[in-house]
């Protein structure tokens, strides 16, 4: 019997944490993206840096080359038009947030943020580009 209220008491804590952290882990992850988009929009790139993950930061060892990267490669995310969080999913234990992103021209442009947490902080550990059949509304 006692096995069974523990079990209970067990089962009711976990459901009432679960919701929890899931809803915490969308807004946590959804707002680093918007404050490293928010660091590009003011030109802070160093700031911008900041939000990336160990990883990125080893690759890119200076704020300086991310940025070049970014210019490069990823310009619509240094001031995009609008912005729109789509789904956030786990794939292979990767925490994967799409967003749409509407460039200045008006053209509309799919990413998919692959997210770490490292030292209680959510980090971007990358970003790509996704093709028209893998985004959802």
């Amino acid at each position: 019997m006692k096995r069974a209220i523990l079990a209970v008491a067990v089962a009711v804590a976990l459901w009432a944490w679960l919701p929890a952290a899931a809803q915490e882990a969308p807004e946590g992850i959804r707002a680093v993206i918007a404050a490293q988009i928010e660091a590009f929009r003011a030109g802070e790139m160093t700031r911008a840096f900041d939000f990336a993950s160990d990883g990125i930061r080893r690759i890119f060892v200076t704020p300086e080359s991310f940025g070049a990267m970014i210019e490069g490669g990823y310009a619509m995310v240094i001031d995009p038009a609008e912005v729109r969080f789509l789904e956030l999913r786990e794939l292979d234990g990767t925490l994967w947030q799409k967003v749409l992103l509407k460039d200045e021209a008006g053209l509309w442009h799919a990413l998919d943020y692959a997210m770490v947490e490292e030292r209680g902080t959510w980090r971007i550990d990358g970003v790509q580009f996704l093709r028209r059949g893998e985004v959802g509304a």
